[in-house]
């Protein structure tokens, strides 16, 4: 049995799987909200217990994590306590733990997703022989190369997402010099995530949106603004909205040409999927497209929203069912 898990900034999803090729089984599966809880570990405890499963029972548990995994450690962006592999076993008595970025565990599971489970923003036409690409739009902006190896895509783990935003025109350049006197600096992920929202939509209003309740909390913040946006409630929330579109197809744009991504830009996260309609609208795409002279390239690039809420923990049981495989001992010549 697998034991996988997406470690977020707001939600925590932990599954049971069994091993199957090329694609897990899902067999039991739990949402926690992750600030909740002081630790990876009691999720991990409680969401076994739920299911009546010892932690002799797994043979591996992979969790993906919103942040940098070095040592098998990590100290998440934002989540105030760090998670490791080693304490993890400690204090849950599960024997294997491996930890992955969670947009390296997301980008796992693309080969094996469904049609079903993705929405096509811009046709395009798959190069079966090129390079992918995933972005994560959450809480954060998480980012995953996959480089086609051998006929196999490859994710690499990546922060391309605390890059610097490459603002465009001059709203944006605009947008750029009020974030400065807040942070110091403004990285991809302070424009193109939910909180990334809530920025834009403060310096569009100049401040708080005035028909958002005065309880109303910051991560909750961006649903309001959305839905002020979609049902154009409020214009100037409208205007946030758009400006958000082009930024985020924008970055998406730009990370599709480092990445050459010829097999296809795969969208997940929270966000994407509850965004389907505004995001097939001509807005992203344009400006996803909008960069000579890679128009061309980035025209023929097939882009998807991953629709699969579950995708990153799928991904993560992918890396847990390969570890047996990988970790064999080699043989007395030193190779497999």
């Amino acid at each position: 049995m697998l034991l996988a898990g997406d470690l977020g900034g707001t939600t925590t999803r932990l599954g049971l799987f069994d091993a199957a090729t090329p694609r897990p089984e899902l067999r039991a599966v739990h949402e926690f909200a992750t600030l909740d809880h002081s630790g990876l570990a009691p999720m991990v405890i409680e969401f076994l217990r739920q299911n009546d499963v010892g932690p002799e029972v797994v043979d591996v548990a992979a969790i993906g994590v919103a942040g940098p995994v070095v040592g098998q450690t990590a100290r998440l962006t934002n989540v105030p306590w760090p998670v490791s592999a080693a304490e993890l076993r400690e204090q849950t008595g599960l024997a294997r733990v491996e930890l992955l970025n969670d947009a390296e565990a997301m980008a796992l599971a693309v080969p094996v997703l469904r049609p079903d489970e993705l929405a096509v923003i811009q046709a395009g036409t798959a190069d079966p022989s090129g390079n992918a690409l995933l972005l994560t739009v959450g809480t954060g902006l998480g980012v995953s190369f996959l480089h086609c190896v051998g006929g196999r895509l490859l994710p690499m783990p990546s922060e391309g997402g605390h890059g610097d935003f490459p603002s465009r025109t001059q709203r944006e350049i605009d947008l750029v010099r009020y974030l400065l006197t807040l942070y110091g600096r403004v990285d991809m992920e302070r424009v193109v995530s939910g909180r990334g929202l809530g920025n834009i939509a403060d310096f569009v209003h100049g401040g708080r949106c005035p028909l958002a309740p005065l309880d109303l909390d910051d991560a909750d913040y961006p649903a309001h603004v959305t839905t002020a946006a979609t049902q154009a409630t409020c214009a100037s929330c409208v205007d946030a909205f758009g400006l958000f579109l082009e930024a985020f197809g924008s970055v998406a744009g730009t990370m599709a040409i480092i990445a050459v991504a010829r097999g296809g830009v795969f969208i997940g996260g929270g966000i994407p999927p509850k965004i389907l309609e505004p995001l097939g609208d001509g807005r992203f795409v344009q400006a996803f497209r909008s960069k000579p002279p890679m128009t061309d390239l980035l025209a023929h690039i097939p882009v998807s929203v991953v629709l699969d809420s579950r995708a990153g923990l799928l991904g993560a049981a992918v890396h847990a069912a390969t570890v047996p495989e990988r970790d064999q001992p080699f043989g007395p010549s030193g190779r497999r």
